[in-house]
């Protein structure tokens, strides 16, 4: 998580834009993000990759969408249920890799025997539809490197 704030940090610096970082480890700490969002007047939203956070996304895409806030998640289901954009690992790939892994320790194997594995399979997905009603305009080379869009 570190790495990718130094990352999204430095980018936005590239860009020239202002960053307010609205921290929420639990669904409770989500009302007072949206509070502050909606008070600071965010520009975009980015979702981070947690377990909690993909949990919440069917609270998270109706404010982005009532807010009218451009927002970015960090798996497909979020675009899915009608946000913007996402990049991020392909889950259903993942945990298809994690059921092999398994399968190989109830087998015998010893975990500290195995290979490290990181995700290989990443995707861009956006939703037009939802750009739209932001009054956003996709560009024909974005599309084109899209895994998928949804119309």
């Amino acid at each position: 998580m570190v790495g990718m704030l130094k990352e999204i940090e430095s980018a936005a610096q590239a860009l020239g834009a202002k960053l307010q970082f609205v921290p929420a480890e639990s669904p409770a700490d989500l009302d007072s993000a949206f509070t502050s969002m909606t008070t600071e007047r965010a520009d975009g939203l980015i979702v981070f990759p947690s377990p909690m956070l993909y949990s919440q996304y069917s609270r998270i895409v109706p404010f982005a969408a009532d807010s009218r806030i451009p927002a970015m998640y960090a798996a497909r289901e979020g675009v899915e249920l009608g946000g913007l954009v996402s990049y991020g690992v392909n889950l259903p790939d993942l945990s298809r890799a994690t059921a092999i892994y398994l399968d190989k320790i109830l087998k015998g194997a010893k975990p500290a025997e195995l290979p490290i594995q990181q995700p290989t399979k990443f995707e861009l997905v956006v939703n037009l539809k939802t750009a739209n009603s932001l009054g956003l305009t996709v560009g024909r080379d974005f599309l084109l490197i899209a895994d998928e869009v949804i119309e």
